[in-house]
């Protein structure tokens, strides 16, 4: 008989591709961060968890302003993405002590870009072997933390970050 996963928090990504809105101005208009899995918010920008993510700690940092294109950011824009992308580093390094990290942005559809019409970068701490066969033959992500237990790790870092 084959085993079977199940991973029935991967319909809630399915059904999201039917939601209107974009998540990166939606979410943040809320007043429920962790409902949302916001971890921090800027001035112009803000850290969230990937609800979908490639590994435990996949962050997300978005800019409030709903642009497509780099070259829309102001400098003030620009420079606190970045800022806070170095800090998303910092506080994945505390929490899970990575090897290494992904970062990086799709622009477009045809880049990658689950959500093209909103420009945000990708955090996605790695590890030394963290790719196996589930990931390479079948396509699956084995997360070995829940969402909400990712999102207390990293907030408790993030509330005592430069405090």
């Amino acid at each position: 008989m084959p085993e079977r996963l199940w991973a029935p928090w991967r319909f809630a990504y399915i059904e999201s591709k039917e939601s209107p809105g974009c998540i990166f101005v939606e979410l943040p208009k809320q007043d429920d961060d962790r409902t949302n899995l916001i971890l921090h918010r800027g001035r112009s920008a803000f850290v969230m968890l990937n609800a979908f993510p490639y590994t435990n700690g996949h962050l997300m940092v978005a800019p409030y302003r709903h642009t497509a294109d780099m070259i829309e950011l102001g400098n003030d824009e620009l420079l606190e993405i970045n800022q806070l992308i170095a800090a998303a580093i910092e506080w994945l390094k505390q929490a899970y002590r990575p090897d290494g990290f992904n970062i990086g942005v799709n622009l477009g559809r045809a880049a990658g870009a689950g959500i093209p019409t909103h420009v945000h970068w990708h955090i996605v701490p790695r590890w030394n072997g963290d790719t196996n066969f589930m990931t390479t033959v079948g396509e699956v992500r084995v997360l070995p933390e829940s969402l909400d237990r990712s999102y207390d790790r990293l907030r408790e870092i993030v509330d005592t970050w430069r405090s």
